[in-house]
């Protein structure tokens, strides 16, 4: 039996998770959930899988959920709240996986806590690796700390990447959809609506990363992510965009074999992965080989997707580079979300951002923590200077 803890337990991948945990009840326990602002989910999690201890964001929620539980005559669980809350849901001892599943970087603290603590991790939090790859994979080495990927493309590398040793890896290269505006054109982005923006043509996500996927920053955050995650230079990164998505991600070795990863759009199952590995555990995910009848493989517009090529040159730079990329891209995609600025506007946010960040590297959490608000308020800085502090118009 092992024992999970969910760092944000009420999203996507955190309800992913609980399905697998049902699916498998005699292999995996959740201890321990971190469940952000959502009370009403926190409340049926609780009644549904009696944790030991349950985060929320604010003490005036953590008070509300304890009323909810005490009225349902639910009792023995911790309620707690805030950062210490989270980092106490994932450093509780018990505790031998941390599913680190916050969008953003609010997680980056507790998932450095239990990979500090000797939790075995499963990042399904592409942000924390960003912003601060550096560091948490000098900490798991140090400690001798599993990082193991959720994101379906590095989790596909990963199990690639079991064929054959690290100096064998020629490239690496990471599948997109291309996202809904693929073949859009160019002439119309500027008008392109939050509605257009959130329908995703294969995965079922949050909004942000939605939105990410549409303009092809998410795959940006990948490459970053994939670097830090398999020690490898942004130039041994390519992208390929792969409509179908079927083909997850592929390892090129230096003898010219290519090895690709397919399976269901389905997170359970890279989720499923990471909380077995190193063993493969049977399931019902099984993949209808007909969808291989048709495969298309074509390089990015990187004119389409310019959070492509930024992403790229933050990639190259590193540290501050890399965290701002990611601070300014949730400011301006938050933004175009509230209709402030077009779709357009978010690529031209995160390049104002980058061009105003000094070069560095942070050495501790808590320098990264410091360099993301400077990078946030320096994106709405930019954002009131190009004149979208008002919504006067409607995207």
């Amino acid at each position: 039996m092992k024992h999970i803890a969910i760092l944000g337990s009420t999203g996507s991948i955190g309800q992913s998770t609980l399905s697998i945990i049902e699916s498998f009840p005699e292999r995996f326990a959740a201890v321990s959930l971190a469940a952000g602002r959502n009370v009403d989910a926190a409340f049926e999690q609780c009644v549904r899988w009696r944790p030991r201890v349950v985060s929320v964001a604010t003490e005036e929620l953590a008070s509300t959920l304890s009323v909810k539980l005490k009225a349902a005559e639910v009792s023995g669980i911790e309620i707690v709240h805030g950062t210490e809350g989270t980092v106490r849901v994932a450093t509780l001892p018990e505790v031998e996986f941390v599913v680190s599943a916050i969008v953003g970087v609010a997680g980056l603290e507790a998932t450095y806590a239990a990979v500090e603590a000797g939790k075995a991790i499963g990042l399904a939090n592409k942000e924390a690796m960003v912003a601060a790859g550096e560091i948490l994979t000098a900490a798991a080495r140090a400690k001798k700390v599993p990082l193991l990927p959720i994101d379906s493309e590095h989790n596909a590398v990963h199990q690639c990447m079991r064929a054959g040793r690290k100096d064998e890896v020629r490239r690496i290269w990471l599948t997109a959809s291309g996202g809904p505006f693929r073949t859009l054109p160019l002439s119309a982005f500027e008008s392109i609506t939050v509605e257009q923006a959130l329908k995703h043509p294969t995965w079922v996500m949050g909004r942000r990363i939605t939105i990410d996927s549409a303009t092809m920053l998410n795959k940006g955050l990948e490459i970053i992510e994939a670097c830090r995650l398999f020690d490898l230079s942004p130039s041994t990164i390519k992208v390929s965009v792969h409509p179908q998505s079927t083909v997850h991600s592929l390892v090129e070795y230096i003898d010219g074999s290519i090895l690709a990863q397919i399976s269901v759009t389905d997170m359970r199952l890279p989720i499923l992965y990471a909380m077995s590995y190193p063993e493969r555990v049977e399931s019902d995910l099984t993949f209808d080989m007909a969808a291989l009848g048709q495969l298309n493989f074509e390089p990015p517009d990187f004119a389409r997707f310019p959070c492509l090529r930024l992403a790229y040159e933050a990639a190259e730079k590193g540290g501050a580079h890399c965290i701002a990329l990611n601070s300014a891209d949730e400011i301006a995609v938050e933004a175009f979300l509230e209709r402030r600025i077009p779709f357009t506007g978010i690529a031209r946010t995160i390049e104002a951002v980058l061009q105003a960040t000094p070069e560095g590297h942070p050495g501790t959490i808590q320098e990264v923590l410091v360099c993301d608000r400077q990078a946030r308020e320096t994106a709405r800085e930019v954002l009131v200077k190009a004149g979208h502090e008002v919504a006067a118009h409607r995207f």
